[in-house]
C-alpha cells in the first residue's frame, strides 16, 4: 500500500529514482512551496510508518543527514532506514537543489513555513511525522512544530535555547559572501548569502572532536550557504522573545555535543550532563511536551560527523519508535 502511494506521489510531484540501499527506496522530490520548490531526498524502507523530516543547519544542505565518508557510522539516513524509519532530508531554501530566492526573503520563519508545506504533502503517507533539525535547522524545526502543530515529535540537535554569542560571533565574522567564494561563486547567489571561508570548517564546527581528514574533506566539499536574515529570527524566536518552542506539546529529543556555541559559560546552557541539560532546557517547551536529552561526548557542533554518531542515532531510533 505504502509503496503504491509513493509511486503515485512520484508521478504527481516528479520524483526521480536515486538508489535502493538497505531495503530502502530513495527518491528525489521537488516539493512546491510558497517561495518556489523545496528539494528533498525521501528514503523509505518497506513498511515504514514513521518519517523523519530533516532540516540542515547553516552552510549545510541535505548531505549533512547522509554523510558519504564512512556512512555506516556517520549517515543518519542509513541508520534510520535500517531501523525501519523513512527519512526526508531537505535542502533549505537557498541551498542545494531548492529554489534560491533573494536572500532578504529567506528567514527562519520562511524556512519553517516551507517545511510545513512539505509536511502537508507527505502527511497522509505515514502514521507518524517527526521533524528534526541541526543548528539553525533545529530553530526552524521548533518554529514549524510550535506554530503549525502538525508533527508527532521534534528532534533538536546542535542547538539549545541559550546561544553562546561569545563563540558564535567569531564564526559569523569569518564568513564570506557566497559570490566571493571560489567553490560557490558559480551559483549566482546574491551577497546576502554567506558561507565559511576555505579550510575553516573544522575549527568552526568540529572541535574538540578528532580531526578525521576524510570526514572534514567531505564537509568542505559539500558546504553550502545560509542567508544572514535566517539568523535574525532564529535568535529572536529562540533566545530573546517568548520562544516558538513553547507551542510544542509533543515529545522532544534534544541532543548536543561538547558544543561551545550553545553550551557552557558565559551564556550557554548547562550541558554538563543529560539531567543538567534537561533542567536548563525544559522551561522552553510547552507544558505537555516530554523532553528527553542526550549528549554526544567528545565532539563539537556538527555531531553527525562524530566517529560515534551511530550511537546517538540509535538513541534517536528508539525514541522515535516509542512515540505513539
Amino acid at each position: 500500500m505504502l509503496a503504491g502511494t509513493i509511486a503515485v506521489l512520484g508521478v504527481t510531484l516528479g520524483l526521480a529514482p536515486v538508489s535502493a540501499q538497505a531495503a530502502a527506496t530513495c527518491r528525489n522530490i521537488d516539493f512546491p512551496v510558497s517561495q518556489g520548490t523545496m528539494h528533498g531526498k525521501l528514503c523509505t524502507p518497506d513498511g515504514a510508518d514513521t518519517v523523519h523530516v530533516l532540516i540542515p543547519g547553516g552552510t549545510y544542505n541535505s548531505s549533512y543527514w547522509d554523510i558519504g565518508y564512512s556512512p555506516s557510522s556517520r549517515s543518519y539516513r542509513m541508520v534510520m532506514n535500517k531501523a525501519g524509519h523513512a527519512t526526508l532530508a531537505l535542502d533549505r531554501l537557498g541551498t542545494g537543489h531548492s529554489s534560491k530566492p533573494l536572500s532578504a526573503f529567506v528567514t527562519a520563519s520562511a524556512q519553517a513555513r516551507a517545511a510545513h508545506e512539505v509536511i502537508k504533502q507527505i502527511r497522509g503517507q505515514f502514521s507518524r511525522v517527526i521533524i528534526g533539525g541541526h543548528s539553525i535547522g533545529s530553530a526552524m524545526a521548533m518554529i514549524e512544530a510550535g506554530t503549525y502543530r502538525d508533527v508527532d515529535g521534534v528532534l533538536v540537535t546542535g542547538m539549545t535555547h541559550r546561544m553562546n554569542f561569545a563563540t558564535v560571533a567569531p564564526v559569523l565574522t569569518q564568513m564570506i559572501p557566497a559570490p566571493l567564494d571560489p567553490q560557490l561563486a558559480s551559483r549566482g547567489l546574491d551577497l546576502g548569502y554567506l558561507t565559511t571561508g576555505p579550510g575553516t570548517r573544522y575549527t568552526s564546527f568540529h572541535t574538540p572532536g578528532p580531526k578525521v581528514d576524510g570526514a572534514i574533506a567531505f564537509d568542505e566539499s559539500t558546504k553550502d550557504v545560509f542567508a544572514a536574515t535566517e539568523a535574525v529570527d532564529t535568535v529572536a524566536l529562540t533566545n530573546i522573545v517568548i520562544p516558538a518552542s513553547r507551542g510544542i506539546n509533543v515529545p522532544v529529543l534534544l541532543i548536543v555535543g561538547n558544543d561551545n556555541h550553545f553550551c557552557g559559560p558565559p551564556l550557554g546552557s548547562d550541558c554538563s550532563s543529560p539531567s543538567a541539560l534537561h533542567a536548563s532546557e525544559r522551561p522552553f517547551f510547552g507544558p505537555s511536551a516530554t523532553l528527553t536529552t542526550h549528549i554526544v561526548s567528545g565532539y563539537g557542533h556538527s555531531i553527525n560527523y562524530a566517529p560515534n554518531a551511530a550511537s546517538y542515532y540509535d538513541v534517536v531510533a528508539k525514541w522515535a519508535s516509542s512515540i505513539n
